[in-house]
């Protein structure tokens, strides 16, 4: 249990989930937020595409997406309300559906038995009840559909973002813009940060939140955090016909497609042996979307042979590296640094329970809420990696 001063590195919807949580659960309890850019143009809560599910292969994810969905579902009237102003979430569900070739049928399988096993409410359906379903969807070299039936869907990340930054300003957070450029330290303890403008911020406590630019940070503090910033591109798609109904799609060639109002958004994630560098600058790859992504989708769904690009941005996955799990909790050989990092590409939907998880393991010294030690960056000194093989 830390007293006094907590300080955050990074002000996105982790961070700011942090701060809100710590100042419900102990109001007397100073709080200090350091984001080097307020606009948020490249953070990666406001370039997510935003969704939400339980479909993962590791049960801490599960649960942390089933706390994450109820949370949303309640957020504009019981969690994130400051003065009566209700924030924008827009939750939809939608469900995830994920598409296996013959090869990873088995594995489909087991993972199907696992989640059920943890309370997932999902559906396996071969070829023929997939076609009906969504009669769109070519199931050319499938053989098998998970299908989320209920708590799962999108929302507004960069609504959630913000509506976390005001409730914990509202509660007596404070936002301070600055960079973290180094660190002071006594033995085992960091008792302050160096901003770049020459100040020092004093603290008890100081959480790592900065996403993609976490190991930067962690070089700051003489420690290797493996979170890496790894480009992706998302397209904004008008389809000739409307693909109803439509869930979240994930498809084995590495494409996502879900509904974003009368379009659709998607992206393409790189297979496992192909290359993925750290850091590239966020500039929308053109190139992958002619000749990686645009064939995939018009091969699984034939009408969006004919869809018409929209808009795109770029934005990063804040990528751990060893295991893509989120590393959350005391650092070890720290007695006051904690990590709220590398989530992967889930981060926006695993706010709220780590921003609470991280906030009662501060002021209590444990979990209450959620176990989420699981995710403790311990296992990385005690090489045992927790892999989350459903990463998109």
């Amino acid at each position: 249990m830390d007293a006094g001063r907590v300080v955050i590195v990074g002000g996105g919807a982790i961070g700011s989930a942090v701060a809100a949580f710590l100042r419900q659960a102990d109001l007397g309890r100073e709080v200090v937020v350091i984001e080097r850019d307020p606009t948020y143009r490249q953070a990666s809560s406001a370039l997510s595409a935003s969704s939400i599910r339980r479909q993962f292969f590791q049960p801490v994810n599960m649960a942390i997406g089933a706390y994450g969905y109820a949370f949303l579902k309640e957020a504009a009237h019981r969690h994130l309300a400051v003065d009566g102003e209700l924030p924008e979430i827009g939750l939809r569900d939608g469900g995830y559906l994920f598409l296996a070739p013959p090869a990873a049928e088995p594995t489909m399988r087991a993972v199907h038995a696992l989640q059920r096993a943890e309370g997932v409410q999902v559906a396996l359906l071969e070829p023929d009840a997939l076609r009906a379903r969504f009669p769109w969807l070519s199931t050319e070299g499938i053989a098998l559909g998970s299908l989320g039936l209920a708590e799962e869907g999108w929302f507004d990340g960069y609504g959630l973002l913000q509506a976390f930054r005001k409730r914990a300003i509202a509660d007596g957070a404070r936002f301070v813009h600055g960079e973290a450029t180094g660190f002071v330290r006594d033995g085992e303890r960091v008792t302050g940060v160096e901003l770049g403008d020459g100040s020092r911020v004093p603290c008890d406590a100081l959480v790592v939140a900065a996403g993609p630019w976490s190991g930067q940070v962690g070089l700051k503090l003489g420690i290797d955090i493996p979170v890496r910033g790894r480009r992706r591109s998302v397209f904004v798609l008008d389809t000739p016909e409307p693909l109803e109904p439509c869930p979240l799609l994930i498809d084995p060639s590495g494409f996502w497609l879900r509904p974003e109002g009368r379009y659709y958004l998607s992206g393409m994630s790189p297979l496992a042996d192909e290359p993925d560098p750290d850091d590239l600058p966020l500039e929308v790859d053109h190139d992958s979307f002619e000749e990686r992504l645009w064939p995939a989708l018009a091969e699984r769904i034939p009408s969006l042979e004919r869809l018409k690009v929209m808009s795109s941005w770029a934005g990063y996955y804040e990528m751990n590296t060893v295991d893509h799990n989120g590393l959350v909790g005391r650092w070890p050989g720290f007695i006051n640094l904690y990590a709220a990092t590398g989530f992967s590409g889930h981060g926006i939907q695993q706010a709220p329970a780590v921003g609470r998880g991280l906030a009662e393991l501060i002021v209590h010294g444990a979990y209450q809420s959620l176990d989420l030690s699981d995710l403790s960056p311990v296992r990385l000194v005690e090489n045992r990696p927790l892999v989350e093989q459903a990463v998109i």
